[in-house]
């Protein structure tokens, strides 16, 4: 067992985090760094230093029209730490 317990770690329910852009379900890169206790910029560093362990089309970045929507509409509170990259899910 690592160092933090399985009482430390919060439930996340991933279906939850699931949205749909451009006919994709897909994953704030947002939410995938909160499921993992790490700011956004993080994951997004920890993504680019693995491209090749992730298929070609694993990940979009939003357009600011596409993105603007999802601000309002799933309540993300900290605009700041955002990237607009969108996961798509494992099928």
């Amino acid at each position: 067992m690592s160092a933090r317990s399985k009482q430390d770690t919060p439930t996340v329910h991933v279906e939850s985090l699931i949205r749909v852009v451009r006919d994709q379900r897909v994953i704030l890169d947002s939410d995938l760094a909160r499921v993992y206790g790490i700011p956004t910029f993080r994951f997004n560093e920890a993504v680019k230093r693995n491209r090749e362990r992730f298929p070609e089309d694993f990940m979009f970045q939003l357009s600011k029209e596409e993105f603007a929507p999802l601000t309002s509409q799933f309540a993300i509170s900290n605009l700041g730490t955002s990237s607009k990259r969108i996961h798509k899910p494992y099928t």
